[in-house]
């Protein structure tokens, strides 16, 4: 199931459902602070992707309004931990009722980009990839811009043995893929308030949700990783998805199907290249993947969204966002 969006020449938007109901939201805002871009990439649920998406960016304006109109690595970094606490405000809310509440979570992704700086914050394993003109040669490179937190990365494991050193299960191996606890792969989100607060770690959750261990203090994190890009001239577009794109795609070949295809429709084009490379996988065509009834999607690839936000530099240099 498709949808999808252009503008002219600014920004090509698509989603991909998979899970009966989709898990991810997306969004795209500008103001005076110039564009401000969200993958909010839900599981177990989603509620967690949805509130973000409500909420998120609203934390962002008043956090950048108490800062004068200036944004700061800080400003996202207070936005992000107002979203998590006014999310397990919400589950505190829901927990007599709906305690699979506490389980539910969204890795997000954002981009702000603030005069002549992108700002990207990171929690999970979305991804924002840079496609950058080098020189006159003709060559577009990939530069992934984001850090990502899942567990089969080995810095990952290492940071979270460090912060759990009396923890043998900290991470856990399972059918070749490592997960916190034996659970859940990503390190890092808003919401899964189970692996935070013990308060939320008991019945009546089910049992594959439940620790053995007391948790003494959070597993999990929403602090997001936060990069500081200057724009540069030779910085073409910016390529945000949820890892269901980047299971299949690499960066460079991702960052190679828009330099070569028209602005309209390149989200679009990215996301018909991964379905056909998740249809290869399993031998089948991608006319018959996009066949495939939408209670068994989730079998064959994930929910998937992708924004693709292409740099105009008149605008940028006059202070304004790409879409402004």
């Amino acid at each position: 199931m498709f949808w999808y969006k252009d503008t002219v020449g600014n920004f090509s938007m698509v989603v991909v459902q998979a899970n009966r109901a989709l898990e991810d939201q997306c969004q795209i805002e500008s103001g005076r602070f110039g564009t401000f871009v969200g993958v909010y990439d839900g599981h177990g649920g989603p509620e967690a992707a949805r509130y973000v998406c409500d909420h998120l960016f609203r934390n962002f304006q008043a956090m950048s309004a108490e800062d004068n109109g200036v944004v700061t690595p800080d400003t996202i970094n207070r936005a992000f931990l107002a979203t998590e606490r006014g999310f397990t405000a919400r589950v505190e809310e829901m927990w007599p009722t709906q305690p699979k509440f506490a389980t539910v979570g969204a890795c997000c992704l954002v981009g702000v980009k603030y005069q002549q700086t992108l700002f990207v914050a990171n929690l999970g394993d979305s991804r924002v990839v840079l496609g950058k003109k080098v020189g006159d040669t003709g060559v577009m490179a990939a530069i992934q811009l984001s850090t990502g937190h899942n567990a089969n990365l080995e810095e990952i494991r290492r940071d979270l043995k460090e912060l759990h050193p009396n923890d043998p299960h900290i991470v856990v191996l399972k059918h070749g893929v490592w997960r916190v606890k034996g659970i859940i792969q990503v390190s890092r989100s808003i919401g899964d308030v189970y692996m935070k607060h013990a308060h939320f770690n008991r019945k009546p959750l089910h049992d594959k949700f439940l620790l053995p261990e007391p948790v003494n203090m959070p597993i999990m994190s929403a602090t997001p990783s936060i990069l500081s890009h200057p724009i540069q001239p030779n910085d073409s577009f910016l390529i945000f998805a949820s890892d269901g794109l980047w299971e299949h795609l690499s960066n460079e070949e991702a960052v190679e199907i828009v330099s070569k295809n028209p602005h309209a429709g390149s989200a679009k084009m990215l996301v018909k290249a991964a379905l056909a490379e998740a249809g290869r996988k399993r031998e089948m065509r991608y006319s018959d993947l996009a066949r495939v009834h939408k209670e068994l999607r989730r079998h064959f690839h994930d929910d998937i969204y992708v924004i693709v936000l292409f740099l105009n530099h008149d605008r940028i240099s006059g202070g304004m966002g790409p879409d402004s």
